[in-house]
């Protein structure tokens, strides 16, 4: 927590990655204009746009907005480093969370009125999963980590670093598959929210970097301990109340689909690895044995990025109670049997 704490300067240079509110978009910049006197055909040719979706990209998309309204989640668990006792602390660290969970807000909300303007979901299925997630609560540290070992102030750092990068490419992908089935108002919203997370990615890849050169082996170490557990998505836990299976069901269509797959996995821990020169650390000790170990997990990773592929899209079609029965897009895989589950 000191070197945390030294890096206030730091994080208040960085503040700048957050966007004026006055100058950020917000959701309703990319929804049709209810309130306009030609409200219905808008309506009704954002409609036809979300139509040619097929029910896989609805699945990954619901998937990815449950991800992001869980954020009161994610927002307790990094108070626990930044320490705003009152929530209006004017320290660097305590702006930054205000100012990064804002941001995040808009993604949950924008995708939500996407999602309920098309007509395609069963939205009542699609709450009763954001709210399973939200009360069920969830622990980024849990798994392969002990909260008692080394670093564990700099493991959620860490892992922001990871899921800030995984969901950027989540969203990018879902934005490229928008445009090749012809919606290209989701793919406009997927890249926007997309551009986010990359500066987001920036903040907390820069500030584990100056981590990594004050405090290398509680550092080195608490990534270690992240990636021994295997790094827990944060939609892990999501639940509609019906499918015990639910996020790998989800996580199925995603590698399917190209969306998120074990691939990208691989190369964000190649990435950040490289990034924060874990390879040219002088560490002893178990120290440079947690180094060993990061630098040979994404060749790891990617030597069973098919068979994971494999194990995860090669059983049988599964049902989504979030698609609405007759829902039926060009790939059809997860609608053919929605309907039956809704």
């Amino acid at each position: 927590m000191d070197v945390i704490k030294g890096l206030a300067g730091y994080v208040g240079e960085n503040l700048g990655l957050l966007a004026p509110v006055d100058q950020a978009w917000q959701p309703t910049d990319f929804l049709p204009d209810l309130s306009a006197e030609d409200w219905a055909e808008r309506l009704t040719k954002f409609r036809e746009s979300a139509a040619s979706l097929s029910d896989d990209v609805l699945v990954v998309l619901v998937g990815n907005m449950v991800t992001e309204e869980a954020l009161p989640n994610y927002a307790i668990s990094l108070n626990q480093i930044v320490k705003d006792a009152t929530g209006t602390g004017d320290a660097p660290w305590a702006r930054w969370l205000r100012g990064w969970t804002a941001e995040e807000n808009r993604h949950g909300d924008l995708l939500n009125a996407y999602l309920r303007l098309t007509g395609r979901v069963a939205m009542r299925r699609v709450e009763q999963t954001i709210h399973h997630l939200i009360s069920q609560g969830f622990n980024p540290l849990r798994g392969g980590f002990d909260p008692n070992s080394e670093g564990d102030a700099y493991a959620g750092l860490i892992y922001a670093s990871f899921q800030e990068r995984a969901t950027r490419i989540s969203h990018a992908n879902v934005a490229r598959l928008a445009v090749a089935q012809g919606d290209d108002a989701l793919a406009r919203i997927c890249r926007r929210i997309a551009g986010d997370e990359a500066r987001h990615e920036s903040f907390y890849t820069n500030v584990v970097g100056r981590v990594m050169e004050r405090d290398p082996e509680g550092g080195v170490l608490a990534f270690r301990a992240l990636l021994r557990g295997v790094i827990a998505m944060p939609g892990r836990q999501m639940a509609d109340g019906r499918t015990p299976d639910l996020y790998d069901r989800f996580a199925a269509v995603s590698q399917r689909l190209g969306a998120y797959t074990a691939r990208d996995y691989a190369r964000i821990i190649g990435h950040l690895v490289g990034v924060w020169r874990i390879a040219d650390l002088s560490l002893s000790g178990k120290a440079a044995r947690a180094q060993d170990y990061l630098c040979r997990q994404a060749g790891r990773y990617e030597l069973y990025a098919d068979e994971v592929a494999a194990a995860l899209t090669g059983g049988p079609a599964v049902p989504f109670a979030w698609i609405r029965p007759g829902s039926r897009g060009p790939i059809g895989r997860a609608g053919d049997i929605g309907d039956n589950a809704a």
